[in-house]
Parts: C-alpha cells; structure tokens; sequence
C-alpha cells in the first residue's frame, strides 16, 4: 500500500486528492433548504451522503444542509467543519478489509446555538429551509419510559418555556414555527431521524407538548400544520477514532479532523409526509414509503436489540470488538436464538424482505472486522435503548398465549450484571449512561435485592410483576454471578 502525502481537507485543496471521490457540483450554487440537529457520524453516514448523492446528479441545490449544534459538545464540530469549509471524508469499510473513500460536500453551513440562539431561529424561519431533520439520539426527546409525557420538569426545558433565548431543540424548533405562523410562511417538516419506533410520532408529541407549555394556540397550530414523517435509517457507524484519521491520511492523503467510517450496507426508509415539499430522496436510494412501522420493528428490534444482546455479555467475556464477539459461536448463535424465538414472532412481514435472510446477514455485519466497532459503544445509554429497543418485543410476546421471553430476559440480566460496574476480572468497567449513578446502585444491590434493578418503573414498567419473565431474569442473572458469562450462554443455548 502507498504511503501518501496528507493534505488538509479544504474546498481549497480537493483538486490535490486523488483516488477519492470528490464532489463533481458546484458548491457555491448550493443553498440550504434543510437545517438539521445533531451532526455526527450517524446523520453523516445516512442524510448528508443522500443529498450529496442527489447533487451529484446535477438536482437538489437548493436542498443543502445547514446544521446546527446545541450541546457544549457540538462545539467541536462546528470548529471542525468550519475550517474544512464544511467538507468531510465518508469512508466505507469491507470485511475484506478494502476501504473506499468519498469528499461530501452537502453540509453547506454550521450554526453553534449556544453563541446564537437567535441565528438559529432566524435560519429555520427563513422560507428557504423546509425540513428541520434530527438526530438527537434516543433519550433526546424528553420523554418519560413510563408515562410517555414530555418532561417539563427537565431544567433547559423549564428555562425554554420562560426565556427569550432557547436553548434546548425544542425551543428553538417552537420559536421558528410561530414566527413562520406569524409571518405567513409556510411550515417545515420536522424530520426525525433517530432509532425510535414511530420516530415521527415521538417527535410530534415531543415539540407539541413543549408548545402547548409555551402557548397553547401555537401548538394547535403545530398539530394542524406541521408534519413528522417516520423514517427507519440502518448502518452501523462506530465513533469515529485517531486510528481512522491516521489510515486514511495513510491511504487516501485526507487530514481530516473527523471523517466519518461505517458499513457498506445502507438503507433508510421513510414515510412520504412533508409540509413544504421534499428532494427526490428516492433517487438516490431512500425507500419512500405510506407506513415505515413494519421496516422500523424489523431494525430495533433485530438489529438494534441484537447488539444489545452481544455487548454486555461480550464484554463479560472480555471483548471489547463487536466483530470479536460476534465471531464467537456462542454468542452468535444466542443472538440468533433470540431473533428466531423472540423477536421474529413480533414482527409484520414486509414485503419484498426474506426475513429469514435478513438475520443472518446481521451477524455477518456485526463480524466485519473493518469496522471495528467497539462493545463499549454499544454497551453506552442503555437506559435509553433498552426500553425503546428490546422491551417491546417483551411485552408483545407476554401478551401471547405461549410466551418466549428467555432471551430478552437473558439480555436484560446481562445488564444488570454489566451494570454493577465490574468485570468478571475484577476490573471496573466506566459505564456511560444518563442514569448512571442510578442503575449502578440498583444494580450493587444484588444479591441483598434481587430485582431491585427491575423496579424502575421508569425503565421496566410494570415488569417486575410478570412471573414468566422474573423467573428466565432469575435465572441468567443467578449463573452470571455463579459461573459468568461464558458458562450462562451455554446454559441458555443447551435449553432452547
């Protein structure tokens, strides 16, 4: 492999790089007509590569993006982009260890919200833009496991609702739409991207409850006006890490600050609800479809949960690679167990999808070595994955006749174990979650108290109280602690 002379990433410096895509447009004739919120690796990987694709087909140059930051985090990105005049690497991993490189060019602008709530709100009441997508992650809705309500209790919320400077999504959204009402313009879209079954849903009554907290006539206004289209969007994108910067300065002569890696594999599928019109997403590979529930079951609750199942039993057994784990028989094959006897019998058939191709494909994904996604990644907010992702193919199978529950249940134990903030080495384990302090002194409280970790009800519902499902928790969380992870999953896989 030939060692290259890196060159810094600029509008400046792309006629320099070669064997890597570069955009073929002109970016000075692109305006953008999307704002979009959270601009990592995930919506870098899916929306941003989809307009690109859309402008490198000579279309859609008034639908380029402006993304905007509103945690002390995004600041980063903001510096980053900037200096790169918005341009960043996409860079494809094979499991044969092939890379391929492309220059995205269709981020157009970035907008730091804490320096200037009021640019934001000025940038979405524009005309021009037409969709305010997200991606925010699961827990940034605002919404409660249990109740499902918005939490108006939250403090940037409580703040938002009485100051003229928002700082929270939220906010900032709400106020672009009445001055949009109030100025006779047209309403955006509101676009959530995220892994959340019925995301649209979740994000209409999410901005609608804030609303109605602020100005109830503006959120009868929203609900009657404003669309939120679902959409389901899947390729695994690992965080980005120093060693991804240096192999493709390495191999492709890109210095670049944050490139983003991930799979070959994409696919987004999305709902055709849009207020104010939309780019001609199909063309460039989206499904656009009446109702994304039956993809979006077949993701959170295969995929999605799936990696819940490998990661903390994994990192028991000492992986910290996804394709490591996943490599192992034993957790293969548990993770399959729990998609043909759990999930599978949740789910809707989709047409044109052979289902039972489907699952193994997954566990050649999760066993790509290029990818190099790590177990801690997976194992990080399970306070908000979980509940969203795995507890509801639970909860559908208990309201069957015959209920299989034994590996949801296995999963759950598993992170109950993880949890307790030690491996079984001896060694602590920094575990990464909103609830952190929380569910790790429930978790400690093993043995003394056996299910207190299944008593928040903000997490489990009423779960502590289903007997079919205590008794396989018992059980897995029991030999966890007994004879660890490794000897767990061949109990598990030797009984089914």
């Amino acid at each position: 492999m030939t060692t290259q002379i890196a060159t810094q990433l600029s509008a400046a410096s792309l006629e320099a790089l070669s064997g890597v895509a570069v955009p073929s447009y002109d970016r000075s004739r692109v305006t953008a007509g999307i704002v979009h919120f959270g601009v990592g690796g995930f919506h870098r990987a899916h929306q941003a590569k989809v307009i690109d694709d859309l402008l490198s087909q000579g279309v859609a140059d008034d639908w380029g993006i402006c993304g905007v930051g509103v945690m002390p985090s995004d600041k980063r990105m903001r510096d980053v982009l900037e200096a790169q005049d918005h341009l960043y690497t996409l860079v494809e991993k094979h499991a044969d260890g092939e890379l391929t490189a492309r220059v995205i060019g269709s981020i157009v602008d970035y907008l730091y919200a804490p320096d200037d709530p009021e640019a934001v709100i000025e940038r979405m009441a524009d005309p021009s833009i037409r969709i305010v997508s997200l991606t925010v992650t699961e827990g940034g809705y605002n919404i409660n496991q249990v109740t499902g309500e918005f939490q108006l209790d939250d403090a940037r919320v409580a703040h938002d609702l009485t100051s003229d400077a928002p700082e929270t999504v939220f906010g900032l959204v709400v106020e672009a739409l009445r001055r949009r009402r109030d100025r006779g313009i047209t309403p955006f879209t509101v676009m959530s991207c995220d892994n959340l079954q019925n995301n649209g849903e979740v994000a209409r009554h999410a901005f609608t409850a804030f609303a109605h907290a602020k100005d109830a006539d503006l959120a009868a206004w929203i609900d009657d006006n404003v669309l939120f289209p679902n959409s389901m969007v899947d390729r695994i994108t690992p965080v980005t890490t120093d060693a991804d910067r240096a192999e493709i300065a390495r191999q492709f002569g890109i210095d670049d600050a944050w490139p983003v890696v991930c799979e070959p594999f994409f696919q987004w599928v999305l709902q055709d609800r849009f207020t104010d019109g939309r780019p001609p997403y199909q063309d460039a590979g989206v499904e656009v479809v009446d109702d994304v529930e039956p993809y979006e079951f077949i993701k959170l609750r295969l995929l999605n949960s799936s990696h819940q199942g490998l990661c903390y039993f994994g990192y028991l057994m000492g992986y910290r690679y996804a394709h490591d784990a996943t490599q192992d028989p034993l957790i293969s094959e548990f993770l399959l167990a729990y998609m043909n006897i759990d999930a599978t019998p949740t789910l809707k058939p989709v047409p044109g999808l052979d289902i039972e191709t489907y699952k193994p494909q997954l566990i050649e994904r999760f066993s790509n070595p290029g990818i190099r996604d790590t177990v801690a990644r997976l194992c990080a907010e399970s306070s908000d994955r979980i509940p969203k992702w795995l507890l509801p193919v639970v909860r559908d199978q208990l309201a069957m006749p015959e209920p299989h529950v034994q590996f949801a249940a296995a999963i759950v134990a598993s992170w109950a174990r993880y949890a307790e903030g030690v491996d079984e080495q001896g060694e602590p384990i920094d575990v990464v979650d909103r609830l952190k302090e929380r569910v790790m002194a429930a978790a400690q409280r093993y043995p003394d108290d056996k299910h207190g970790f299944l008593r928040d009800e903000e997490l489990f519902g009423n779960l502590v109280d289903e007997p079919v499902f205590v008794e396989a928790y018992d059980r897995v969380l029991s030999s966890l602690q007994e004879v660890g992870a490794r000897e767990t999953l061949r109990m598990l896989l030797a009984a089914a």
